[in-house]
C-alpha cells in the first residue's frame, strides 16, 4: 500500500530518486593525525635512547686527510713573501719561524691582588728537554768565584768548595765588630731584576749596604746583579713559592708548589739557582703556603745548607717554619721584621722607617723589606744618610744575620 502510494505521488515519466549510501570510517581525521603524531614521537624516543651516538646530534663534519708525499710542495714557496732566484728554487722572506731552544719569550704575571699586569721576559731554561735548558744557560757573572759554581743542566749554580761558602764570599764588606757593639738595620729592597730602570735606581741610589733581591725573571737579571755587585751591594736570589691564593695569584714560571713532588720542586729549584751567580743566599718570593707546608720546605733549607747559602724569611708569613727548618741546619738566617712600603705613600714609609728604628733599639737588630717604587727609594735614602746620627748602624742583610745567629 505504501509503495503504491509513493508511485502514484512521483512525477510521470520520472523514476523514484534513489539515496547515495556515505561511507563512514571508524575514526576521525583528528584522530588519525594524533596517532601518526604518536607513532613519530615514539620512534624518535626509541632512537634517541637505544641509538648509542657519542656525538649526541652534534653536527658532523667529515674532512679528508691526505698525509703529505715526499713530492709535495712546501706552502711558503709559493705564497705570499716567497721569491724565485735564478736557479729555480725559491727563497721565502719574512716568513713566521719556530722559537729556537734557548730563544727568550715574553709572559705577562697578574698580580691576583691589585690586578696589575707587567710583562716579563724569560729564557727558554724553564722548558723540560735537556738539550733546550742547556741551550738557554745564562752566562757566568763576572768577579764570580769558579769554584764555587757547578754545573746542572739548567746552567752553573752554587756549591761548596775547599771550604768556602757562597754565603761568606759573597757577602758585603761590613765592620762587624762594630755592628756587635751597637744596634744595627738591615734593609731588603725585592722585586729587582724585572724592569731595568727601577732596578738600576734602587743600584745607584741606595747606599751600598742595602741588600738588593733579584726575582730569576727578566731578559737578563745577571747583568743587572752584576752591576749591583760592582757598586758593593750583596745580592740575594728570590724563589717565587706558592702563595695562598695560588693560582689567582702567580709568583710566575716554575714557581715551587706544595702539590709537587720533592724532586719537582727541586728541578724548578735549580733553574732558579742557575738564572746568575754571586748571591749570598735564598729568599721567598711571595710564598706565604709554601714556607708553611713542612714537608714542602724542609727539602728546601736542606739545599741550602748543602750549597753554603743563607736563608731570609720576609716575615711575610707568621706560620713560616723556615727558622726551625734553617736552625737545625745550621743554615744563616734572617727574617724581616717591617714592610717599609706595605701602604706606599711618603708618610707612611717614613712612619714605618721609625718603627724599624724603634725596633733596632729595643732588640739591638731590625730588618726592613721594601721594594723598589720610586717613593721608597727615595725616602729610604733620605732616611739612610742620618741613621748613624742617631746611633743606629745600616748593615747588610748577612752582617744581621751573623749578629742574631751569634746573639
Amino acid at each position: 500500500m505504501t509503495e503504491t502510494a509513493d508511485d502514484l505521488s512521483a512525477p510521470l515519466g520520472q523514476d523514484k530518486p534513489r539515496r547515495r549510501r556515505r561511507l563512514r570510517l571508524p575514526f576521525t581525521a583528528m584522530q588519525l593525525l594524533a596517532v601518526l603524531l604518536g607513532l613519530f614521537l615514539v620512534t624518535f624516543a626509541g632512537f634517541a635512547i637505544f641509538n648509542k651516538d657519542p656525538l649526541g646530534g652534534e653536527p658532523i663534519a667529515r674532512l679528508a686527510i691526505r698525509a703529505p708525499s715526499a713530492t709535495d710542495e712546501k706552502p711558503a714557496a709559493s705564497g705570499a713573501g716567497a721569491e724565485s732566484k735564478p736557479d729555480g728554487k725559491h727563497e721565502t722572506k719574512d716568513a713566521p719561524k719556530p722559537a729556537a731552544p734557548g730563544e727568550q719569550k715574553t709572559i705577562t704575571m697578574i698580580d691576583g691582588s691589585t690586578g696589575a699586569r707587567h710583562d716579563v721576559v724569560i729564557g727558554a731554561g724553564d722548558a723540560a728537554d735537556k738539550s733546550e735548558a742547556a741551550s738557554a744557560t745564562p752566562p757566568v757573572m763576572a768577579g764570580i768565584n769558579p769554584k764555587l759554581l757547578e754545573k746542572s743542566r739548567y746552567g752553573m749554580i752554587p756549591v761548596i768548595a775547599d771550604g768556602l761558602k757562597p754565603f761568606n764570599v759573597y757577602a758585603a764588606d761590613a765592620d762587624r765588630a762594630r755592628a756587635a757593639k751597637m744596634p744595627v738595620v738591615a734593609i731588603v729592597i725585592g722585586g729587582l731584576g724585572v724592569g731595568a730602570a727601577k732596578t738600576n735606581d734602587a743600584i745607584m741610589k741606595l747606599p751600598p749596604a742595602v741588600t738588593l733581591a733579584f726575582t730569576p725573571y727578566g731578559s737578563d737579571p745577571g747583568k743587572l746583579a752584576e752591576r749591583a755587585r760592582a757598586q758593593r751591594h750583596e745580592i740575594f736570589l728570590q724563589i717565587p713559592m706558592e702563595p695562598y691564593d695560588f693560582p689567582d695569584n702567580d709568583p710566575g714560571p716554575q714557581t715551587l708548589l706544595t702539590s709537587l713532588s720533592p724532586d719537582q720542586n727541586m728541578d724548578r729549584l735549580y733553574w732558579h739557582l742557575s738564572r746568575m751567580q754571586g748571591y749570598a743566599g735564598l729568599t721567598n718570593f711571595m710564598g706565604a703556603r709554601f714556607v708553611a707546608t713542612e714537608p714542602a720546605m724542609q727539602p728546601i733549607i736542606r739545599e741550602a745548607a748543602k750549597r753554603g747559602l743563607g736563608f731570609f724569611d720576609d716575615g711575610s708569613s707568621p706560620r713560616s717554619i723556615a727558622p726551625q727548618a734553617a736552625a737545625n741546619q745550621a743554615v744563616p738566617f734572617g727574617r724581616g721584621d717591617i714592610a717599609i712600603d706595605a701602604v706606599p705613600t711618603a708618610t707612611e714609609i717614613d712612619r714605618a722607617l721609625n718603627k724599624l728604628e724603634s725596633t733596632a733599639r729595643e732588640r739591638g737588630i731590625a730588618v726592613g723589606t721594601a721594594s723598589a717604587l720610586p717613593v721608597s727609594i727615595e725616602r729610604i735614602s733620605a732616611w739612610t744618610k742620618t741613621l748613624g746620627d742617631r746611633g743606629i748602624l745600616l748593615v747588610p742583610l748577612t752582617t744581621a744575620m751573623l749578629k742574631s745567629k751569634s746573639s
